[in-house]
């Protein structure tokens, strides 16, 4: 009988740590090269290069990365999944951009001297290998921006 109970227990830690190996598997973090392109109105155009890790959970694909502004450090999440984005940012800039395919999102930037209610209407969001790619029409405090086509390139880092 105290053979048995040993073998269950030791059968049950196996199933516990092929659980939690499957659980990193599914969530396994890759570090990558991000290539951040933004265009306003076809004619302004800004680019970041950052390191950060993609991964993916829950049937949606994340980038996490950070910038380095005068302002200080800015932690940025992309998140996608099927026809919805989030980019949410926080540190030296929290912003909250919500996407949705043909529909208004609102959102959020705060800045020093106050937090502006912001407004999305995405007419493309479609995700490939190492590419996200979202276009959309941006309003800050009821005021139209612009047309944004916002394109984030990614590949694996091999350091």
């Amino acid at each position: 009988m105290h053979r048995n109970y040993v073998y269950n227990r030791k059968s049950m830690r196996e199933k516990e740590m092929k659980k939690e190996v499957q659980y990193c598997l599914a969530n396994h973090e890759i570090p990558v090269k991000i290539n951040v392109k933004t265009t306003i109105n076809d004619d302004e155009t800004f680019e970041l290069v950052v390191f950060g890790r993609y991964y993916q959970k829950n049937q949606a694909s994340f980038l996490q990365y950070e910038e380095v502004l005068e302002e200080g450090t800015v932690r940025t999440i992309v998140k996608v999944a099927k026809d919805e984005a989030l980019i949410l940012r926080g540190g030296a800039v929290k912003m909250r951009l919500p996407f949705r395919l043909h529909k208004m999102q609102q959102g959020s930037y705060e800045m020093p001297f106050g937090t502006f209610e912001t407004m999305t209407h995405a007419h493309r969001i479609t995700q490939s290998e190492g590419l996200i790619d979202i276009v959309y029409d941006f309003t800050m405090k009821g005021s139209p921006s612009g047309t944004y086509h916002l394109e984030i390139s990614f590949q694996e880092d091999h350091k």
